[in-house]
């Protein structure tokens, strides 16, 4: 399928993904919280829910999204509400014991897959921003000769590679700092900074208007 001006979609997206943003912060947690695996698998989750956006955006439910200021509402709330709850789940969670395991010397938590990917997944889908952004941004670079959902997907398909790769990076440097990972006071401190951050882009979003 042909995609319009598909540099300029690439060099835009990836502006996009670079932006340190919700995403990054979740990564960045769950990495200090299970290693690569757990931030590769948060990445994973918040990736496919890209495509869920590209759906949307080609079939009008986003646009629906973005005219009902009472339905937006709605899902707004359920998003921010769901982004404070991280935020406090991860704060939470230096205050207990919770099971840990050795990874490339440093003690982090034992990676539970589908939380991972749940969390990533969730945090992406829920977000209306990013719908509304989705339903703003690719029409730009669809052909009105061909399928706007096989288009969509594409894009998708594209943002989806960048993310992933540009994520897990950030995932394996952040592991790969083994003398900072062993130092049980700079991960609480990593896991309870980007707790912080969770309850601050939730609330934003909460109140935002």
């Amino acid at each position: 399928m042909y995609i319009q001006n598909l540099h300029a979609f690439i060099i835009a997206i990836t502006i996009l993904t670079l932006t340190p943003g919700l995403d990054t912060a979740l990564v960045i947690r769950n990495t200090s919280r299970g290693g690569v695996t757990d931030g590769s698998i948060t990445s994973f989750g918040i990736c496919c829910g890209l495509f869920i956006h590209a759906t949307f955006s080609a079939i009008g439910i986003s646009a629906i999204l973005a005219q009902s200021a009472s339905l937006f509402h709605t899902i707004k709330m359920l998003g921010a509400v769901y982004l404070i709850w991280l935020g406090i789940s991860s704060i939470k969670s230096l205050l207990k014991n919770e099971q840990s395991i050795q990874i490339t010397g440093a003690t982090l938590q034992k990676c539970q897959p589908l939380r991972s990917a749940r969390e990533g997944f969730l945090s992406n889908v829920l977000n209306p921003k990013t719908a509304v952004f989705y339903l703003a941004f690719l029409p730009q670079f669809m052909s009105p000769d061909h399928s706007p959902l096989i288009q969509s997907w594409m894009m998708a398909g594209i943002h989806f590679t960048i993310a992933m790769f540009w994520q897990c990076s950030l995932s394996v440097l952040l592991n790969s700092a083994k003398k900072l990972l062993k130092n049980q006071k700079f991960t609480k401190w990593m896991e309870g900074i980007t707790g912080v951050i969770l309850l601050g882009l939730g609330t934003k979003l909460f109140f935002d208007r």
